[in-house]
C-alpha cells in the first residue's frame, strides 16, 4: 500500500515525479518471487493505495459510494497486474517482462469496461519528468514503460548491492543487467530530447482562451445554465473591449470551454443571439462548447464553430463520453440502487463519429473534449487529420477545487510533447492554460475566476514518431508481456510433467 501511495504522491499537483521510482522499487520488493495468489492480493493493495487518493475527486458531489466503487473495480486491474508481475519475476531480466506486464494492465484498463478508464496511467504523472521526451518517441506506453522499468531496475540493483555487502560476491552479469534497466531508459530519454521542439514550422497564431466561470461549484452549476453562458459572453465582450483599447492583441480565433452554453443555441433564439453578439464584438470565429438537445435520440456534447458573420458553420460531437456521467450503463440496476442518481442522468449523450478538426481563420485546430484527453487515440487522430494545434475544452466545475483539474492539465502537457503541438485548455472554472509543444505552461488562470488568456503560439505540422507509430509501441509491449507470461506457463507445464515422470 505504501508503494501505491508513493505513486499517488508522484502525480500533480505535486512535482514529485521522481517518487514513482521508489514506489515501483517497493512494489518490486513486495511482488518478486511471490505466488500468483499473493501477487494478486498485494497488487490489489497497491492499487488501493494509489487510486483511493488519486480518484477522491470522483466523490466530490455524489458522496463516497461511487468513488469507493470505482476504486474497488479499477484496483482489480492492478491486482491482476501484480499477479502477472509476480509470475514473470522468476524469469531472466525480469524487470523488462514486469514493466511490460504493467503496460499490459494499463492497456486493458484503458479499454474496459464501458470504454475504459485510463486515468492514472503512469505517464500522466511525468509532465515534469526527465523521462518526458519519451512521449514523443512512443507515446504514453513507452513513457510509462521506461519509468516502471527504471523503478524495477532500481530495486534489482539495490538487491544485488545488498547481497554483495552480505556475501562479498557480486554476480557481475546480473548487476550489469540491473544497472542497464536503470540507465538505459534515462539515456534514451536524453537522446529523445531533439524530438521536443517548439519552433513555429507553419508560422504562428494568436489565440484566446476564455474562462467565464460558473456561479457555484458542484453539480448545481447545471441548474444555472444561462448564467454560465452569460459569463462567457460577458468575458468575451470584455476581451473585445481590451482589444479595442490596445491592451491585448486581437486574437485570430477564440476558444470557449466545454459546457459554456448548456442551452442549445439551435433551439433557443436568445442563446443564439448572445453568442452572435460575442462573436460579432470580437470579430473572429469562436469554438463554443454546447449541449445540443434534439427532440429524439441522445443528447450531444458538441463544439460549434461560430463565425461572426454566418453563425454556426461546423460541429464536433464528443466521441469518448464518460460512463455514469454522460451515459448510464446498466440503467435498470442503477435505478434500483440509487433512483436519485439515475434520475439525474435521465438522458444519455450519444457518441460522435468523426475526428474534430476546425478551420479557425486558416488554422487547423484539433478538438479533444475534456475526458477525451485521457485517451491516446482521441488526441492522436486530430493530429493525423491535420491539426496544427490542439484544444482541450473542459468543464471541471463539478469537481470543485479538487486535484482533478491539475491531473487533467498534466495530461495535456504530456499530449503536447507526444504530438509536438501547442495545446490550449479552456475550462469553465479553471485551470485554463496555454501549453507550448515542449510541455511548458506559459499562461494559466486561477480557479473560479473569470479570465481570458491571449497568446501568440507556434503552429506545427510535422509528426513525431509517437504520432506516426500510433498503437504500435503499445502493441509491441503488450506482446512482450504476453510472451513473458506464456514463457512462465510453458515452464510450469514442463516442470509438472518432469515431476510427474520423475
Amino acid at each position: 500500500m505504501v508503494s501505491g501511495v508513493l505513486l499517488y504522491v508522484s502525480f500533480p499537483p505535486r512535482t514529485l515525479w521522481w517518487l514513482v521510482l521508489p514506489g515501483f522499487a517497493l512494489l518490486a520488493w513486495s511482488l518478486r518471487g511471490r505466488r500468483a495468489r499473493a501477487g494478486f492480493g498485494l497488487g490489489y493493495l497497491a492499487g488501493l493505495g494509489f487510486l483511493l487518493p488519486l480518484l477522491f475527486w470522483t466523490g466530490a458531489e455524489v458522496g463516497p459510494g461511487p468513488w469507493l466503487a470505482l476504486v474497488a473495480i479499477e484496483a482489480l486491474f492492478i491486482g491482476f497486474t501484480g499477479l502477472g508481475i509476480a509470475l514473470v519475476s522468476r524469469l531472466p531480466v525480469w524487470p523488462v517482462w514486469a514493466a511490460a506486464v504493467w503496460i499490459l494492465g494499463e492497456a486493458v484498463r484503458a479499454r474496459v469496461p464501458f470504454g475504459g478508464f485510463p486515468w492514472g496511467k503512469i505517464a500522466f504523472g511525468q509532465a515534469d519528468s526527465v523521462f518526458l521526451p519519451l512521449a514523443a518517441l512512443g507515446g504514453t506506453p513507452v513513457l510509462g514503460f521506461a519509468v516502471v522499468l527504471c523503478g524495477f531496475g532500481l530495486y534489482e540493483a539495490l538487491r544485488h548491492a545488498l547481497a554483495y555487502r552480505r556475501t562479498g560476491t557480486l554476480p557481475r552479469r546480473a548487476m550489469a543487467g540491473a544497472a542497464a534497466t536503470v540507465f538505459v531508459p534515462l539515456v534514451v530519454a536524453l537522446a529523445a530530447l531533439p524530438l521536443v521542439d517548439d519552433s513555429a514550422e507553419n508560422g504562428t497564431a494568436t489565440v484566446a482562451a476564455v474562462q467565464g466561470n460558473v456561479p457555484r461549484a458542484g453539480l448545481e452549476f447545471n441548474a444555472q445554465r444561462r448564467a454560465v453562458l452569460d459569463n462567457h459572453v460577458r468575458r468575451t465582450l470584455q476581451l473585445a473591449a481590451d482589444v479595442k483599447a490596445g491592451k491585448v492583441p486581437k486574437p485570430d480565433f477564440v476558444l470557449w470551454p466545454e459546457n459554456s452554453s448548456d442551452i442549445d443555441p439551435y433551439r433557443n433564439a436568445d442563446a443564439r443571439d448572445v453568442i452572435d453578439q460575442a462573436a460579432r464584438a470580437i470579430g473572429v470565429p469562436i469554438s463554443v462548447g454546447a449541449v445540443v438537445t434534439p427532440d429524439t435520440g441522445p443528447l450531444r456534447n458538441t463544439q460549434i464553430l461560430w463565425d461572426p458573420e454566418r453563425g454556426p458553420t461546423d460541429t464536433y460531437d464528443k466521441r469518448q463520453i464518460q460512463p455514469f456521467g454522460e451515459f448510464l450503463p446498466m440503467r435498470s440496476l442503477v435505478k434500483t440502487i440509487s433512483p436519485g442518481y439515475a434520475e439525474m442522468v435521465r438522458r444519455d449523450f450519444g457518441r460522435g463519429t468523426k475526428p474534430g478538426v476546425f478551420d479557425l481563420a486558416g488554422t487547423e485546430v484539433g478538438l479533444a473534449t475534456c475526458y477525451e484527453a485521457a485517451f491516446d487515440w482521441a488526441v492522436r487522430d486530430t493530429v493525423t487529420h491535420g491539426a496544427q494545434l490542439i484544444s482541450v475544452p473542459s468543464n471541471n466545475a463539478t469537481f470543485d477545487r479538487s486535484e482533478m483539474t491539475y491531473q487533467q492539465l498534466a495530461m495535456s502537457r504530456v499530449r503536447a510533447v507526444e504530438h509536438s503541438r501547442t495545446v490550449i485548455v479552456p475550462v469553465t472554472s479553471g485551470v485554463s492554460a496555454i501549453i507550448q509543444p515542449d510541455g511548458t505552461i506559459t499562461q494559466q488562470t486561477g480557479m473560479f475566476t473569470p479570465d481570458a488568456l491571449v497568446a501568440e503560439v507556434p503552429l506545427r505540422s510535422s509528426l513525431t514518431p509517437a504520432t506516426r507509430l500510433g498503437t504500435l509501441p503499445e502493441g509491441l509491449l503488450v506482446a512482450v508481456a504476453v510472451a513473458g507470461l506464456g514463457w512462465v506457463a510453458f515452464r510450469s507445464v514442463r516442470n509438472r510433467r518432469y515431476t510427474a515422470g520423475g
